[in-house]
């Protein structure tokens, strides 16, 4: 399969914020745009987010309004659970092969729930990091766009599958749905690949895995988001106890030249955005922040400033050594305060690792990009190759949109 688009077409990957804003920004004054994800459904991570800066957002606020323009504009096609395979090519000129995944779901499909009804075979939950078990056959979360089911094929026995297509009355199923390849000739590509949460089991000294009272402060967002594991209660993972004690460990992977080196930037402006979650649930709740500097810039200034003058939320210049599970579910946090030199052991009933952002895109250099030491990828407009939001740094909601725009303007004026 392949398609043309008319002269000055844009591909954008990666459907997150970044993406979807590139994507309106270049399609509204006229080009053809092609948006493709590799997850069921548009969003990316502000999706996973309870709130988000500067305005403390929950994500309604950004996705459905562009989720409602990219479904108004005739100009923008899009393809989920779709990856590039190959760039050839140049400015003006790209041939880009392209690859969609089975959803074994197809067009048909009205939400309607009846396959998830049906279903007798379980998964992970990955939209909620594994914080709980939803049917193989699944919307991928309440706002999905596009608002499609999926199935996870690999998970269900042959009794669950024929449960499944007999239960859809749309002949949504497609238990023999393939993988598709096909090419697009576009001008230009945004590359808006996003960031993945850095992998706390790489941090053997925080033992994410020995206590499910060590959570990331991603699970810590979907924790307190109404539509969450807990319908938006903070609760420990594992025995849905209510938190009396709270502990944030910052730069979880972020400044380690055995991890990540660079600064993750968003990360000490979370820890002040979701101890205001825990303020709103537990007023009297102990927090304890272990840090290694606090950077919070600019306008979040005095948003820091409130609660660093909490008289329950105490500061911790250190890092930490260890984390040790205790048998009342709860963790003993050791580090040494640098200010005073003393050791401190925190027991706590709740760890929050403030893992960084680790750029999403893996195989950039073989795609032709080029790709800084930190993992980002270069914008190199005079090559056609522009980057936005988390793919070209470690940014928040906000300078991600600034960030787009910008791409969008370069990207617009190749191939002209």
């Amino acid at each position: 399969m392949s398609d043309t688009a008319g002269n000055g077409a844009v591909l954008v990957v990666g459907g997150g914020i970044s993406g979807l804003t590139a994507a309106l920004e270049a399609a509204e004054v006229g080009k053809d745009v092609y948006l493709i994800d590799k997850n069921p459904y548009f969003g990316g991570r502000v999706a996973q987010l309870n709130q988000y800066f500067p305005k403390l957002c929950p994500p309604t606020c950004g996705l459905e309004i562009n989720f409602k323009r990219i479904k108004d504009n005739r100009g923008i096609r899009t393809y989920t659970m779709t990856t590039v395979k190959s760039v050839s090519g140049g400015p003006g000129n790209f041939q880009v092969e392209l690859e969609t995944a089975p959803r074994y779901i197809n067009s048909n499909c009205t939400a309607c729930g009846d396959c998830a009804a049906a279903c007798t075979d379980e998964i992970d939950d990955p939209f909620n990091f594994g914080m709980r078990k939803i049917k193989a056959a699944y919307l991928p979360h309440e706002m999905a766009f596009p608002r499609r089911y999926v199935l996870d094929k690999e998970a269900c026995s042959a009794e669950c599958l024929e449960a499944v297509k007999a239960a859809c009355k749309y002949d949504a199923v497609d238990t023999e749905m393939q993988s598709k390849t096909f090419t697009l000739n576009v001008s230009a590509i945004i590359w808006s690949t996003g960031w993945n949460p850095y992998d706390a089991e790489k941090i053997e000294n925080l033992k994410f895995n020995s206590s499910p009272a060590i959570i990331t402060n991603m699970m810590m967002e979907r924790l307190a988001a109404d539509n969450g594991p807990t319908a938006g209660k903070i609760l420990r993972p594992g025995d849905d106890k209510e938190p009396e004690s709270f502990a944030f460990v910052q730069c979880a992977g972020s400044r380690d030249e055995n991890h990540m080196e660079h600064c993750s930037y968003i990360c000490c402006m979370a820890t002040f955005k979701q101890i205001s979650y825990i303020r709103e649930q537990y007023p009297e709740a102990k927090i304890y922040v272990f840090y290694i500097d606090l950077r919070t810039p600019g306008k979040y200034e005095s948003f820091r400033e409130k609660f660093t003058a909490d008289e329950n939320t105490t500061f911790i210049k250190g890092k930490v050594a260890d984390i040790v599970a205790e048998g009342d579910g709860g963790v003993t946090v050791i580090a040494e305060d640098t200010l005073t030199a003393n050791k401190v052991q925190q027991k706590v009933d709740m760890c929050v690792l403030a893992t960084g952002m680790k750029p999403a895109m893996a195989q950039g250099q073989e795609l032709g990009l080029t790709i800084d030491g930190n993992g980002f990828i270069v914008s190199e407009p005079e090559k056609g190759m522009i980057s936005a939001g988390c793919a070209k740094a470690a940014v928040d909601v906000y300078t991600s949109g600034q960030s787009s725009t910008a791409a969008a303007l370069k990207a617009i004026q190749i191939g002209r």
